[in-house]
Formats: C-alpha cells, sequence, structure tokens
C-alpha cells in the first residue's frame, strides 16, 4: 500500500500541468477572490452556490444524494479502518469456501484462525463459519429430532449435541475470550488517544491568540502537526467529529497565517504536490482489476487525504477535491459491477441447488417396501446433500428461503424412512421383550438347587429363544451375554456338583469333619496367649486341608461356629478378635477359589465403611447444635462416645479391606 512518501513522484511542470487539468475540467471552479486568504470551505464540502445547474434539479439532487452515499460510506471506512490498524492484516488473510467445508473441516480452519491470526482480524471470517457449522449441525440435529419423535419421544425430553458440537463450542469460546481481551485493553487506549486529540486541538486552538513571534508560533504549530500524527487512534463513533474540528481549527490557523504568507504558502504547496500523487495514484486504481485491493487502497487514500494532508490554496481546494471525488465514485462504480458479477454467479448456484433439491423430491417421492432399498435411497440423499453443499453461495435474500426448501424436502424423505423404520422396529421390539422373558428365566432359576426339575426348563429356553426372529442391533449383543451367562453359570453348576464326589474332596470333608470334632472337645487354659495361638495353630491346620464338595461346604459355616465360641472366651480386644475371625472367613473363601464371593464380600465392605463415614458426619454435624452447650452435658458426652464408637468400627472395617486387598 502506498503513503504518501512513496506515491509516484511528479516534477513542477507535470504538478503545474496537472494542477491546470483540473481546474479546466471542473466546472466547480470558484472566482479568484480579492482576498485569496479567506479559507471558508474544507477540501471535502461544496456550498449550494458553486453546485452545477446544467442538470435539471430531481436528476442533480439524486446525483448529489448518490455521491453523498459514496462518501458517507467511504468516511466510515475510514472511521473503522483507523480504530483498527489491523484493517491490512484483515483483508489479506483468504476466504475460503466455508460453505462447502464439512464440520470437520470447518473446525479444523477455525482452530487454524485462532491460532495463526490476530485475534482482532478474524472476526468476518469467524462469523462466516459459525453461521455455517450451526446450519449443517442444526439440519443434522432436526433429522434425529425427526427420528427421536417417529420411535415415540416427546419433544421436551429431545436434547442432541456431539464430540464435534462440543469441539467447536470449545474453540470458539477461546474465540470470545481471546477478543474480548483484546477489545477491553483497545477501548482503554482508543480513550486515552482521544484525550489525548482534544488536548491538542486546544493547543491549536491557543495559537492564534498567543503572544509570541510568528517563526516561533509557525514552529509550535508543526510541531503540534507531529503530535497528532502520533497521537493513536480513537473510537470510531468519534472520528470524523474529531478530524473535521482539527480541520477546522487548522484552517483558522492558516488564516492566522496572512502575516506570513511565506509559511503558509509552503505548506499549501507541499499539501498540494501530496495530494496529486494521491488523485494519481486514485486514477490508477480506478483501472485496477483487483476490485478489493483497489478498494481497500482507496480507503488508505482517503485516509491519508483526510489525516496527514492541510488545506490548499484556495483556488485549487475544490477543483482537486471534485476530482478525488470522481474517482472515488468510479472505483465504487466499478466495485458495484464486480458485485453484481458475483450476483451472477450467486444466481447460478441457485438454479443448481433448486436442480437438487428437485431431485431430492423425486427421490423421496419413491418409497421402497424393504431395508434393502431405503439402504440405497439413503445413500442417494446423502450423495445430494454432500452436493447442495458443494453448490457454493445464493443471492443473501433468498438464502433463507433455499435452505428452508432444502430442509423441508431432505425432512419429507426422512419423515416416510423413520416411518417404515419404525414398523420393522416395532417387530423387533416385540421380538426384544420375548427374550428379555427367557433372560428372566434363566436367572431367576440359575442358582437352583433342584437340577432334576430345573434342567429340562433350562434346556427349553435355549430352544425357543433361536426361533424367536431379530431383536434391535444394539441389544442384540447385550442380551445375547446375559442370556448366555445365565445358562452356563447353571449348567457349570451341574458339571460341579457331578464333580463332588472326587476322592480328593471327599477326603478333606472327612479331615475336616475329623477336625472339627477335636476343635468342639478343645479346652482353653486360661492364658489368652497360650490360647491365641493353639486357635490360630487350629485355623493354619484347616487351612492346609483344603476345599471340601459343593453340597458338603455347610462344614466351613459350622467350623466357624464353632470357632467363634472360643473367641468368647479369650479377653481380647474387639478389633483382634473381629479381625483374627475374618482372615478365618478369607481363607475360607480362598481355599475355595471363590473369586465371586471374594469380589461380593470387598463390595459389601466398602459399603460398610461408607455408611459409617455418613453416620459419624451425621454425629458430628448434630454435635454443632451443641456448640454453646458446656462439655458435660449428658447429651454431648452421648454423641462423642458414639462419634469415638463408630471410628472405632470404621478402623475394624478398614483393617478388613486391607486384608481382603492382601489375598
Amino acid at each position: 500500500m502506498p503513503t504518501h512518501d512513496n506515491l509516484s513522484k511528479t516534477d513542477g511542470t507535470k504538478e503545474e500541468k496537472t494542477t491546470k487539468e483540473i481546474v479546466a475540467t471542473t466546472d466547480a471552479t470558484p472566482a479568484s477572490s480579492s482576498n485569496d486568504d479567506d479559507i471558508t470551505v474544507s477540501d471535502s464540502q461544496t456550498t449550494s452556490d458553486e453546485q452545477t445547474t446544467s442538470q435539471p434539479e430531481s436528476s442533480q439532487a439524486l446525483a448529489q444524494k448518490d455521491d453523498t452515499n459514496i462518501q458517507n460510506e467511504m468516511d466510515d471506512a475510514v472511521a473503522e479502518d483507523s480504530e483498527d490498524e489491523t484493517t491490512l492484516e484483515r483483508h489479506s488473510i483468504e476466504k475460503k469456501d466455508y460453505h462447502a467445508m464439512s464440520k470437520e473441516e470447518l473446525i479444523n480452519e477455525l482452530k487454524s484462525l485462532v491460532k495463526t491470526e490476530k485475534i482482532q482480524a478474524i472476526k468476518e471470517h469467524v462469523d462466516e463459519i459459525k453461521a455455517e457449522f450451526d446450519a449443517k449441525f442444526n439440519e443434522e440435529s432436526d433429522h434425529k429430532k425427526d427420528e427421536f419423535l417417529a420411535e415415540g419421544g416427546d419433544l421436551i425430553d429431545f436434547y442432541y449435541s456431539t464430540p464435534l458440537k462440543k469441539e467447536f463450542n470449545s474453540v470458539y469460546f477461546d474465540y470470545k475470550e481471546k477478543r474480548n481481551a483484546y477489545y477491553q485493553n483497545l477501548k482503554k487506549d482508543l480513550q486515552s488517544n482521544l484525550n489525548k486529540r482534544l488536548e491538542i486541538i486546544e493547543e491549536l486552538k491557543g495559537l492564534i491568540n498567543v503572544d509570541e513571534n510568528i517563526n516561533t508560533t509557525y514552529n509550535h504549530f508543526k510541531e503540534i502537526q507531529e503530535k497528532w500524527r502520533n497521537a493513536g487512534p480513537i473510537p470510531r463513533d468519534e472520528y470524523n467529529t474529531i478530524w473535521n474540528t482539527y480541520h477546522h481549527h487548522t484552517e483558522n490557523f492558516y488564516d492566522f497565517l496572512h502575516l506570513n504568507r511565506e509559511f503558509r504558502d509552503l505548506d499549501f504547496k507541499h499539501n498540494l504536490e501530496q495530494k496529486l500523487k494521491i488523485i494519481e495514484r486514485a486514477t490508477e486504481l480506478a483501472q485496477e482489476t483487483d476490485i478489493n485491493r483497489s478498494f481497500r487502497e482507496l480507503q488508505l487514500l482517503h485516509k491519508m487525504w483526510k489525516e496527514d494532508l492541510g488545506p490548499v490554496e484556495k483556488q485549487y481546494r475544490e477543483p482537486i477535491w471534485e476530482k478525488f471525488s470522481e474517482l472515488t465514485k468510479q472505483i465504487h462504480e466499478n466495485r458495484q459491477r464486480y458485485f453484481k458479477e458475483i450476483d451472477k454467479v450467486y444466481e447460478k448456484n441457485l438454479e443448481e441447488k433448486h436442480g437438487i433439491i428437485e431431485k431430492i423430491q423425486q427421490v423421496a417421492s419413491d418409497t421402497p417396501s424393504n431395508h434393502s432399498g431405503w439402504q440405497t435411497k439413503i445413500k442417494e440423499i446423502k450423495a445430494l446433500r454432500d452436493a447442495f453443499f458443494k453448490a457454493g453461495k445464493v443471492p443473501a435474500n433468498v438464502n433463507e428461503a433455499t435452505w428452508d426448501a432444502f430442509k423441508s424436502a431432505v425432512r419429507a424423505f426422512n419423515r416416510d424412512k423413520n416411518a417404515f423404520y419404525k414398523n420393522l422396529k416395532k417387530d423387533q421390539f416385540d421380538n426384544l421383550k420375548k427374550k428379555m422373558e427367557l433372560i428372566k428365566i434363566a436367572e431367576d432359576n440359575k442358582d437352583s438347587e433342584d437340577f432334576q426339575a430345573t434342567t429340562p426348563l433350562m434346556k427349553k429356553i435355549q430352544t425357543d429363544w433361536k426361533k424367536i426372529g431379530h431383536v434391535p442391533r444394539k441389544d442384540s449383543d447385550r442380551i445375547w451375554k446375559r442370556f448366555k451367562n445365565a445358562c452356563n453359570f447353571y449348567f457349570d453348576r451341574i458339571n460341579a456338583q457331578r464333580k463332588e464326589a472326587n476322592k480328593e474332596e471327599e477326603e478333606n470333608y472327612e479331615a475336616k469333619k475329623a477336625k472339627l470334632e477335636n476343635l468342639k472337645k478343645l479346652k482353653l487354659s486360661g492364658t489368652v496367649a497360650d490360647d491365641l495361638k493353639t486357635i490360630k495353630q487350629h485355623i493354619e491346620e484347616w487351612k492346609s486341608l483344603g476345599r471340601v464338595p459343593y453340597n458338603k461346604k455347610q462344614i466351613e459355616a459350622d467350623y466357624n461356629k464353632v470357632l467363634d465360641g472360643h473367641f468368647e472366651q479369650l479377653n481380647l480386644t474387639k478389633k483382634e478378635t473381629e479381625l483374627i475371625k475374618y482372615e478365618n472367613k478369607l481363607n475360607a473363601l480362598a481355599s475355595q477359589n471363590d473369586d465371586r464371593g471374594l469380589a461380593q464380600e470387598q463390595s459389601f465392605i466398602r459399603k460398610k465403611i461408607d455408611d459409617v463415614r455418613g453416620e459419624i458426619r451425621q454425629l458430628e454435624n448434630n454435635l454443632q447444635f451443641f456448640k454453646h452447650t458446656e462439655d458435660d452435658n449428658p447429651m454431648v458426652i452421648d454423641v462423642k462416645k458414639n462419634i469415638t464408637k463408630h471410628h472405632e468400627t470404621l478402623e475394624v472395617w478398614k483393617s478388613k479391606l486391607k486384608k481382603i486387598k492382601q489375598l
């Protein structure tokens, strides 16, 4: 982009010639004034008595209105760009065809922008990406909602989200956080710069009344100009007012400089040279084929004209502004023609999308009678949906109607498809209900001890299972595993029962039976240490005898009962007694390789620990009600005793859990 330092150079001859040409070709050139120091018209204004009268009043008014709109648009663009110093970066970021992207591609594009570009430069891109993602997600959500309602769901219960939606929301949230933080800081800077510029304007106003040498005043004026150029961006809604005020007082200062025409004329000459270069560049831009680039650079030229350069000699003021305005209008018209060409492309896209919608309607009009036919139709609709998104944008004024027509066509297809599969699923759900009834029979009888009566029943339900048809695919594996596990559990028990006659287990049983009789006859000495050692020795011997037949495992309970009687005679703490007895129980489970029993025992202990902890918390909460009561209050003493008791119980359960984990 050019600046006033790198615009094409012109020598004095060319400058004079160009200026004369501009003056000669502009009907609005003011007549020479006897007092050419009287500056009354700014570069961007035209007085009513200087308007041409060659056109009828209505046509002239229409043209003026059009020119005013163009200039207002340019002023607004300059104001916005002056607040946002990333204008060039924003416009240089490639805008891709987001409409044709999938949801995954849109997320990746959003991630890339947030990660690699300045957060304040990507708003337009992010807004387009979000609009496209939301449209695609909402279309998918509508489809899922139709399926949900077709299956008998209640609309109030419908909720739909996906990992992609959550991922997009997360990235978009990061963008909003960073953007908000940026603009919070920018707002402070803009306000600070605005205050600086207001102070500079006040300083400029004071130059007219200062009592000092004109050379000193002029140097002071140049310093003010330099401070103004370096004061930084200000809020866009204040931009035009502040700049017009500054230029007004700048012109007032030039009026004041009639005391020293040399200084004023030097500035006039410099400003004219630079503005002619801007006009020359604008002339080139009017021939530029890259319309977006020419319009962006035109904004910079207007900004330079307004911000960097002061007034010129009065005889050139209106002619050069009119020339620049005419070039601005020409570039704007080029841009309008460019947009009309784009509109033609959008119209072509619209025709293509209408054709796709018609094809969707045709596919939907022929309803298959079987699963295979519907699967073919589903693939056809998917291909048409993809083609719809790849067809490109349509004119903005028909975008919503086109989108609604597309969704309506797809939804009509989905309704018929859902109706077919709803009937198909009804049969599958009936089958599911029948198989669940068989599962209940199997699970209710898997622990039965009456093998003679139960075995024929279990064989019959296995036969019945095979006769029932398909169930919903999502349930198939799950219910089969439940049924198979219940049946296997029962028949494994039968096999185990048949092996209970195993000679080794019978021998173990006889040995344990004799050992139990000896334990019943055991007389304790009364010395706790010796008696405890004796009991533990009995326990170790019992463990070494191995497992007994399944149908004779009651001997383990009998043994524990006798063992409990001996423990009661020992003067042990509750915890010690409990742990010794519990260790014996665990040994019994471990000796039988009863993994399921061990798992159930561990789950039971964990629940007891949670229960005791809950009771302790409740008691401690109750104690808060007595915080203003004396410690010797009977109720306080009772609550504290209960807390201590529960803590002791908790330690016992925790010790049991530790022991079972060590197995």
